[in-house]
């Protein structure tokens, strides 16, 4: 994966240097013209220096002669999707992120990325994986590989997939290890930071140490979980039911080989010859507004059912989001196998 800040280039530089920088871009050949802050001033194409040169500029002439001075960009923490659809419908394949100062914080490639995210997403990673013994003996679950990466990094790279860069992990048995293959993430031009449990706080307990999220939806999911989800229909999905916590489900269905009688107090009032019901499981993934934070007890165990259970209490707006697509809690031996397969044939 390219840096992103092969794309910039500062003002002042010669277009001379900004032609050998523009090859080394190959196909994904844009450059973002920024000051001694990296604040945005301008773009530069090879089509900008042809037409410069047509008009007598030599490749001696300094970058800021021939820039686009208003280039298109997406603002870090915005939540209109609606933007980002409009510009990679458009064909507009790399956009510079600006944060609120206008400094380049990271350039989208919508060749290698899907979308544009305003979400901060944790990664529960502490977890003792008790069940797939011995094999965690002295590795921790989420980096027991499946194919040829962690299980861990199916899910991150997923999630960076739709532009998801600021990750928190959640890390307590052997998270040295976790923390030193993921590093901060700037190999995945991505930001990581790590929630240390000193005790076991649940499913979503470790969450309430976080204090400086940094938009206003966050996505909390296990990290051992195998699944080919759209991050990005989940996102609109849940703007469109004005929801404050979504819950990733999978519809289980339960086929039942005899006619079923509906009564009430002894009287037939339905027959049912062999229905289907179809229920729903939670999938470990959650989306929510940041504000929903504020009821986690902080530093206590508590798991994300006890948070649905005191939303819905409080009469918040809770959502079933049924995924459509491949999903595995890589939790037993026979998942983990099962994984092994599934991973050489489902499209992620």
């Amino acid at each position: 994966m390219r840096n992103y800040k092969d794309h910039l280039i500062l003002t002042g530089t010669l277009i001379i240097e900004a032609l050998i920088q523009l090859d080394k871009l190959a196909k994904d050949a844009i450059l973002f013209v920024v000051d001694e802050d990296d604040k945005l001033i301008g773009s530069l194409t090879d089509g900008d220096i042809r037409r410069g040169l047509i008009k007598g500029l030599s490749t001696k002439h300094p970058v800021t002669d021939i820039i686009q001075s208003s280039p298109r960009y997406l603002r870090k923490g915005e939540s209109d999707i609606n933007k980002v659809v409009e510009y990679r419908e458009a064909n507009f394949r790399i956009i510079p992120i600006l944060d609120k100062s206008n400094r380049v914080v990271n350039v989208i490639n919508f060749r290698e990325t899907r979308s544009y995210l305003p979400i901060d997403a944790v990664i529960m990673a502490g977890g003792r994986g008790q069940r797939l013994k011995p094999l965690t003996d002295t590795t921790p679950k989420p980096l027991l590989k499946i194919g040829d990466k962690p299980i861990m990094e199916h899910n991150l790279d997923r999630l960076a997939l739709f532009g998801i860069d600021d990750f928190w992990v959640s890390v307590k048995y052997l998270g040295e290890q976790i923390e030193n293959y993921f590093g901060d993430g700037t190999s995945k031009n991505v930001n990581i930071k790590y929630v240390w449990e000193t005790e076991a706080l649940g499913t979503i307990g470790a969450v309430s140490k976080i204090k400086d999220f940094q938009h206003d939806y966050v996505l909390v999911t296990n990290s051992d979980i195998l699944t080919n989800l759209d991050y990005e229909h989940l996102y609109i999905s849940f703007l469109q039911k004005d929801a404050d916590f979504a819950v990733v489900t999978i519809p289980y269905e339960v086929k039942i080989p005899y006619a079923v009688l509906e009564t009430t107090d002894g009287n037939v009032k339905s027959l049912k010859e062999k229905p289907t019901y179809t229920y729903y499981s939670n999938a470990g993934i959650y989306l929510m507004k940041k504000d929903v934070l504020s009821y986690l007890p902080t530093d206590t165990f508590f798991d994300a059912t006890d948070l649905i259970e005191k939303l819905l209490a409080e009469g918040l707006n809770v959502v079933s989001y049924p995924l459509a697509g491949y999903w595995l809690d890589v939790g037993k031996h026979d998942d983990f196998e099962k994984g092994q397969k599934d991973i050489t044939q489902i499209k992620f």
